[in-house]
């Protein structure tokens, strides 16, 4: 998990921002997807690659977050 701690935390911050809301109009994928998620619509391939191409930067900036807390606070102790 170390690579992550080597990408600039203001890049993951404008990729996560950029692809969350990617295309802006007129609804931004990232909602479409987990609405069709929440209905049992997201059966398709496509739709399904998709949804994982628009989360997964934030979820890697919640990895990133939550390891610089950990070290913040082992460093604390």
């Amino acid at each position: 998990m170390r690579w992550i701690d080597r990408i600039p935390k203001w890049l993951l911050v404008a990729v996560a921002i950029y692809l969350a809301g990617a295309p802006f109009v007129p609804e931004p994928h990232l909602t479409e997807k987990w609405r069709m998620l929440f209905d049992g619509a997201l059966t398709r391939p496509i739709d399904i690659f998709d949804f994982f191409l628009h989360t997964t930067p934030l979820v890697v900036l919640a990895i990133r977050l939550w390891r610089d807390t950990q070290r913040r606070r082992q460093a604390k102790d």
